[in-house]
């Protein structure tokens, strides 16, 4: 790794992946970015020199008397009139920072910027990164170097966008249908994606595109900003009159949230910024660079049972038992305990903050249902919700004061419950010693962590969206191998910073396939499918009343990390041997389905959905009809991401070809096409009916 502090007052170079990103730090102020996006190559100083001389924008007449530029955290001085950089003040005074850099440091693909303004008294740390995956990750810390209080209102760092990009997308939604795209052109003004509820929310943006005409999956330069941070947060893309477009992103603080005393720091989120060329790739950026973390799980994801949906708040040993005993012989691996274990918790208003074993429900503790599962082969996990208290608790009786509250009032309440200040440090013990005993007692190895309701009316938001990362991290290193899932009303915290916490996140609250076909599509536009829970239900949809058959309910769940969420003893021979051979399926192909490159396509008239995951060697698709076609028979599918110059066997994998209705000749015998043919004419697929799906393997021949 080469390190040099020759970044001072030259241009710099990062390069990963064929991504580009470089910097002008020729002057004394921040460093403003020349290029980001495609990679040109190596280029020598002088060439270094003269891009960024020609980046100069030429004075305008009625604006300042010099070229217009901002840098990454845009400052007024320049003549940026956009949202700014830094927003705070000491009492009203020093509130126009104007920062001089006195040190940057390269380390290999990151770049480390010390800036100071005395003016203000305050200093700045800049760290700006280009992954292995060709992302660009950005984090700022601003320091308190005078001798009074300071307030920080907003730290916002921004990445600018090039004149072609003239159309956004990003995502939006509500409980249970999370992550829904939205789409339009780059507007002038502010593009504004902020979320206030105190986590990230169903409704969050997730990831913001901003992209050349009609970009798509694998067609078009794609430029993008995530926010990773679980609290309050903003997004957004900005475009002045001027001409500017700008992407960006900080932390939303709540007013007077952030005051450093003298000597103190303010550290913000991370921003994730991808370029990309479609949105395949730009999913392929994201998905590796999770993929390169250290703490990545490698084990194979193993199959779930969640009883939630086949028990609710009744725990009756009997079943439950009978639940654990027919998922292990149909392959199960792990069984998960939900919601009403613990004291009093008969239902959802009563029993949060009191982690005991009931003990009208369980007299025997939960040994004997633990112990089952562990002889029949599973892992037991165990659901909890942490941040949260009930007001009729033990708990809440005895240390009201530790309730999140803005007045001596309680915020309204929200699914009958209230917030547990974290951030207090006797809360914070008290839940973490009742984690750490039932985790030990019962060698519990998995959390389903939840948190069902927003922030409201609640104050210190900063500091109770650490305090659960903290908690989080001390379970997990007090117990090895522990795995923590995030759910929050279903997908509500999902987010790169909640990753470096957790194992994966719960996408949706809504098991139906026909929603999350297109809950679990978007949410792979940021997490890669084996960190997001997708379980096959009951044929009839707890959250919507829809009825749909075993296949698309499987294959649905298939392209997720699988597992199982409905009441096996309901099933009859034949279907429980069909959900068996189901899971026998995900086990085989799991290794690919959670290492390989992500592909997807739509066919608008017909109504149909393609999901792929593609390897060298091997490469299994699925394709959903979402909608009643508008074309019969439809054209010829296409399979993207195959290697052209190779020959590949292509084959229905399920459902069985005579559930199909009219499938093509060319399944009566084996077919071999090569892999230009099939990403660029294709096959004709068999019909399918609205609300169903089929499975198609395609597997390079020797």
């Amino acid at each position: 790794m080469t390190k040099s502090s020759d970044a001072t007052r030259r241009v710099v170079h990062l390069r990963s992946a064929g991504t580009a990103l470089i910097l002008d730090l020729r002057q004394t102020g921040l460093p403003t970015v020349v290029h980001w996006g495609a990679d040109p190559g190596p280029c020598d100083e002088a060439e270094l020199e003269a891009v960024a001389e020609a980046a100069v924008p030429p004075h305008v007449i009625n604006l300042v008397d010099g070229p217009v530029s901002h840098s990454v955290l845009p400052e007024g001085h320049t003549g940026w009139f956009g949202i700014p950089g830094l927003s705070g003040s000491r009492g009203g005074q020093a509130w126009a920072p104007r920062f001089t850099v006195s040190e940057a440091v390269q380390e290999g693909r990151r770049l480390t910027v010390e800036a100071a303004d005395p003016a203000t008294a305050l200093g700045l740390r800049l760290t700006v990164e280009l992954t292995g995956s060709g992302l660009v990750r950005l984090r700022t810390a601003v320091r308190n170097d005078g001798n009074d209080d300071c307030r920080v209102d907003a730290v916002s760092a921004v990445l600018p966008v090039p004149d072609r990009a003239v159309e956004l997308l990003d995502l939006t939604g509500r409980w249970s249908q999370e992550r829904q795209p939205q789409r339009g052109p780059f507007p002038v003004g502010v593009h504004l994606r902020e979320g206030r509820r105190g986590r990230t929310g169903a409704d969050a943006a997730t990831v913001l595109v901003a992209g050349t005409t009609g970009f798509g999956f694998r067609s078009g330069e794609v430029w993008a900003v995530h926010t990773a941070w679980s609290g309050n947060h903003r997004t957004w893309a900005e475009r002045t009159g001027e001409g500017f477009r700008t992407l960006g992103g900080g932390e939303s603080l709540l007013p007077g949230e952030i005051v450093l005393r003298p000597g103190e720091s303010y550290q913000t989120p991370e921003l994730y910024f991808g370029w990309a060329d479609g949105l395949d790739e730009l999913a392929a950026r994201f998905h590796r660079h999770l993929r390169e973390r250290p703490g990545h799980p490698r084990s194979p994801r193993p199959v779930n049972l969640n009883v939630w949906e086949a028990v609710y708040f009744d725990h009756d040993l009997g079943k439950l038992l009978t639940l654990a005993e027919r998922g292990a012989a149909i392959g199960v691996e792990r069984f998960v305990l939900d919601d009403g274990w613990f004291h009093h918790r008969n239902g959802p208003d009563r029993g949060l903050g009191d982690w005991f074993v009931d003990e009208r429900t369980w007299p025997g503790g939960l040994h004997p249902l633990v112990n089952r599962v562990k002889e029949l082969g599973m892992t037991f996990g165990l659901w909890f919700e942490p941040e949260m208290i009930s007001p009729n608790s033990q708990l809440a009786v005895e240390h009201p004061e530790w309730i999140l509250r803005a007045r001596p009032q309680l915020p309204p309440a929200s699914r009958w419950q209230q917030v547990l200040d974290l951030a207090e440090p006797e809360a914070f013990a008290y839940v973490l010693e009742r984690m750490s005993d039932i985790i030990a007692e019962y060698g519990v190895g998995y959390l389903k962590w939840d948190h069902n309701r927003d922030l409201i009316e609640a104050p210190g938001v900063h500091r109770q969206t650490l305090a659960a990362y903290r908690l989080m991290d001390e379970l997990r290193a007090a117990f090895p191998g522990l795995e923590i899932e995030s759910c929050s009303s279903g997908g509500a915290r999902v987010d790169l910073a909640i990753l470096e916490h957790t194992d994966r996140v719960w996408a949706s609250d809504c098991i139906d396939p026909l929603e999350r076909q297109s809950i679990q599509r978007w949410t792979s536009q940021l997490i890669p499918l084996e960190l997001i829970g997708g379980h096959v239900a009951s044929a009839v949809s707890h959250t919507t009343g829809r009825r749909h058959d075993l296949a698309f309910r499987a294959i649905t769940s298939l392209f997720a990390h699988f597992g199982l969420e409905l009441d096996l003893t309901a099933l009859d021979d034949a279907e429980t041997a069909s959900l068996a051979s189901w899971i026998a399926l995900y086990k085989h192909y799991r290794e690919l389905l959670h290492s390989g490159t992500l592909v997807r396509d739509e066919h608008p008239s017909t109504g149909r959905w393609l999901t792929g995951v593609v390897t060298p060697e091997l490469a299994l698709y699925s394709v959903a009809a979402v909608r009643r076609s508008r074309e019969e028979p439809a054209g010829r599918m296409t399979f993207p991401g195959l290697d052209p110059a190779r020959r590949y066997a292509i084959r229905l994998v399920g459902p069985d070809r005579d559930d199909l209705g009219n499938p093509p000749r060319w399944l009566d015998s084996p077919a071999v096409f090569g892999g230009a043919t099939l990403a660029t004419i294709g096959v004709r697929l068999p019909s399918l009916l609205p609300e169903t799906a089929m499975l198609i393997e395609v597997a390079v021949v020797p």
